[in-house]
């Protein structure tokens, strides 16, 4: 036996299919702001299983399990397709809340209600996605009979509430996630004599991590920044910071033009973006660090400001890999600040590696002689790239990890 019909017609249907598969939530890890939502209930209501799902086309998928064993189950053995059906017909009322689910014809033959220790009480509370759409329910179980007084229905629905709150945070996080990605920088193409890649990968769906790049009249620009922190946050300052010092870069050097000067220092970029942000890191009480360069790709000299950031190296054609010297404080740490700028030759065949510190959580020993070893083993920005891809596939990582590997070649 089957539960009741779920009286949503077939294009209402799809388009609350579509309102799931935009949450990009269905298979993800498990996630402690869901769980803490089904803790709490079990506390509240002394039942002894909760529940945060989604129902897609075929299945029930858990994204918050507390107190039952359950990953997938099959759609028609769910009392949850009804709940999220019941948001179409009584959206006024559509908390469906059952005293003994094994007293409903309907619902009695599921195997999780069937079995003599199966669940009794039911309580579900629809969720909804993208359009208004149900995608899902937040729910409660006992294995015994019983109701909710009224003053535990409207707890029941605060809790609903909530979850339907980190439901909405998921597509927004999607949705900046999305935003973050298109502010990376497009590849630069082809650049003679040289060899580029450059790779970004949050820890959580968004970052305080980015790197940037962009043609400059003798060369190109390069750029990568840690905002302290990680999530959206971060992610709001990483775009200000890119902002600024994409600003304050063509608007130094456009100056360095007109007034017919050799090339800008470009500590003045740093400091001006300094200046420009001070209130922003000080409100905030964050600060950032920065590599920020410019390659000069005639002779190979990079022209560069480390402010705070320290975790640059170069790979000389030999193999031996050198720390390139850093100096200066990271942005936002004391107002008024100043940095200057440093040098250093990309012979034939030399690769610059810059990274953020995610990377170093990665390796082994943590520190700047594993970043060395790890990229003494590479020969070429493709190869840092996947060296730092299969560091993310054997351990998730705890912290943002951004890369930019840049090699002249060995005929230039």
């Amino acid at each position: 036996m089957t539960v009741m019909d779920a009286h949503i017609d077939a294009e209402t249907e799809e388009a609350r299919l579509h309102a799931v598969e935009q949450l990009h939530l269905l298979d993800s890890p498990p996630e402690d702001r869901f769980a803490q939502i089904t803790r709490m209930a079990k506390a509240v209501f002394g039942v002894p299983m909760s529940t945060v799902s989604l129902l897609d086309r075929d299945r029930q998928w858990f994204k918050a399990v507390d107190g039952i064993e359950l990953q997938d189950l099959p759609r028609e053995q769910t009392v949850c397709q009804v709940t999220v059906a019941r948001a179409y017909d009584h959206p006024e009322d559509p908390a469906l809340i059952i005293p003994d689910v094994s007293k409903v014809p309907a619902f009695s033959a599921i195997p999780q209600v069937a079995a003599d220790d199966g669940i009794r009480f039911y309580a579900g509370y629809p969720l909804y996605g993208p359009g208004g759409h149900p995608v899902g329910t937040f729910c409660l179980y006992d294995t015994q009979p019983r109701e909710l007084t009224a003053d535990q229905q409207t707890a029941f629905r605060e809790l609903a509430a909530w979850a339907q709150r980190e439901i909405e945070n998921s597509d927004d996080l999607e949705r900046a996630a999305l935003v973050q990605r298109r502010l990376l920088p497009p590849p630069l193409g082809v650049v003679p004599g040289y060899s580029v890649a450059a790779m970004c990968l949050p820890a959580y769906a968004v970052g305080g991590d980015f790197y940037d790049h962009y043609p400059w009249r003798n060369g190109f620009v390069f750029t990568v920044a840690d905002v302290m922190g990680k999530g959206l946050g971060a992610a709001i300052l990483t775009a200000t910071v890119r902002s600024a010092v994409r600003a304050a870069s063509r608007a130094i050097d456009t100056a360095s033009r007109d007034t017919g000067e050799a090339d800008t220092d470009l500590g003045e970029v740093i400091t001006a973006v300094a200046d420009q942000l001070v209130d922003d890191f000080a409100g905030t009480e964050t600060f950032a660090t920065a590599f920020h360069a410019r390659l000069r790709t005639d002779d190979g000299r990079v022209d560069y400001v480390d402010a705070g950031h320290g975790l640059s190296v170069v790979r000389r054609t030999n193999g031996a890999v050198e720390s390139v010297t850093s100096g200066g404080l990271p942005i936002g740490i004391l107002p008024g600040e100043t940095w200057e700028s440093a040098t250093i030759d990309l012979g034939p065949g030399d690769m610059l590696v810059i990274s953020s510190d995610g990377l170093l959580d990665l390796l082994p020993a943590g520190d700047d002689a594993a970043l060395r070893a790890a990229v003494e083993k590479t020969g070429t920005p493709a190869d840092v790239c996947s060296m730092v891809s299969d560091l993310v596939s054997s351990s998730a990582p705890i912290d943002d990890v951004t890369v930019v590997a840049i090699r002249r070649d060995e005929s230039g």
